[in-house]
């Protein structure tokens, strides 16, 4: 075995206020985002939203201090995966590939070729597979590949989605059971899952495995926790005018006040390190939510972050997909026919207050009529309501 290198995969996010506008641009100048017609439009469109929105964005930001920790903390996941496959006797190294802010994924792919990596692990830190997350940045690796042939030297494996490993499982019920202890009666904390939606069409028509892995995962961790509290998965982060999976988070919420759930303890399922979708939209729009509904206890798990038993199964991962057969980009789950995919980004358009995306994509089906509206002439008024 030559030398061998792991890149993790991820959204990225802006670190700092100055971030947020050219954040915003990197994000809806990818044609993979919003597929216009005319292929010249995509960069003045993506100036046109990123200028507009930068202000709010930037405030969305401030709620959480000032930028996103996503690249802190995937760093942080990194070192320590390093250290673990070290004290496991397997020198690696590791590598970050985020999609729209730094370091991006030709940075990682350009440092692998740099330092000589032979044999490689690509492992994206979304638990559950979507088209609009791992399939995402595994499209971009696709191409990477195809354009360049001295990647061709490197061979490569692919982990598609990991949500049933045992590690993870596992860590995931620990911190959901150290949250229910602190209830003065543990047995009566409903366990609340949150994660994050996707349109129906994307299960339905394009085939995407999300929904089914995030039902198997949270039957998982329930029987990994070994308790009889009620618990309930819901969906977040829901935009536009397609049916996204549901039940929706904040309708589920209130439902549960109504029928007298006192005790929430919510669970960020498809996310495993902080970021604005836990730190502002749960923390803050959801915390707000329940308490208006009356239910008097909201805590929330932590994200994994660092946590020895997820990093732990990581490592495990690493060694097994080095010596199983290799999976390539190819072999990974593809849509059944093409959907519109669009960001995840909902500040962006003006409709919450949430400001970074997750995963990287949403379904926006609404928007490519406005687009060619206003390319007829007849929709300006429509489009500037929109963003």
């Amino acid at each position: 075995m030559g030398r061998v290198g792991v890149l993790l995969l991820n959204l990225g996010g802006p670190e700092q206020l100055e971030d947020v506008r050219p954040f915003l641009f990197n994000l809806f100048a990818d044609p993979e985002i919003i597929r216009l017609p005319v292929p010249w439009l995509q960069k003045p469109l993506a100036w046109l939203i990123s200028n507009s929105r930068a202000k709010q964005s930037q405030q969305n930001y401030s709620q959480i201090g000032g930028g996103s920790p996503i690249r802190r903390i995937t760093e942080q996941q990194a070192d320590a995966l390093k250290q673990r496959l070290e004290t496991a006797g397997h020198e690696a190294e590791t590598y970050i590939g985020m999609r729209y802010w730094y370091p991006f994924t030709e940075e990682a792919i350009a440092r692998i070729k740099r330092d000589g990596i032979e044999e490689l692990v690509v492992l994206p830190l979304y638990p559950q597979y979507s088209i609009s997350t791992s399939g995402s940045s595994f499209r971009l690796l696709q191409k990477l590949w195809k354009e360049d042939p001295s990647l061709e030297r490197i061979r490569y494996t692919v982990i598609p989605s990991w949500y049933a490993r045992p590690g993870y499982v596992r860590a995931m019920a620990d911190l959901i059971a150290q949250e229910l202890d602190q209830l003065p009666d543990p047995s009566t904390g409903h366990v609340f899952f949150s994660a994050h939606g996707v349109p129906v069409s994307y299960v339905e028509e394009a085939g995407d495995p999300y929904q089914r892995e995030i039902e198997h995962c949270v039957d998982l961790i329930m029987k990994a926790l070994g308790r009889s509290n009620e618990y309930t998965l819901a969906y977040q982060s829901r935009v536009g005018p397609v049916e996204w999976l549901q039940p929706y988070t904040e309708d589920a919420i209130e439902e549960l006040a109504e029928r007298g759930v006192n005790e929430l303890v919510v669970v960020p399922i498809s996310f495993v390190s902080e970021h604005i979708e836990t730190l502002q939209e749960i923390d803050m729009e959801y915390r707000e939510i329940a308490e208006e509904a009356g239910i008097e206890t909201f805590l929330r798990v932590p994200a994994l972050n660092t946590h020895p038993g997820f990093i732990d199964d990581m490592a495990k991962m690493v060694m097994e997909a080095l010596d199983s057969p290799r999976r390539l980009f190819s072999d990974v789950v593809e849509p059944d026919k093409k959907v519109k995919i669009y960001p995840q980004e909902r500040s962006a358009w003006g409709l919450t207050p949430v400001a970074e995306v997750w995963n990287g994509r949403l379904a926006m089906v609404g928007f490519l009529a406005l687009i060619l509206e206003l390319m007829s002439g007849h929709g300006p008024l429509h489009l500037v309501g929109l963003l």
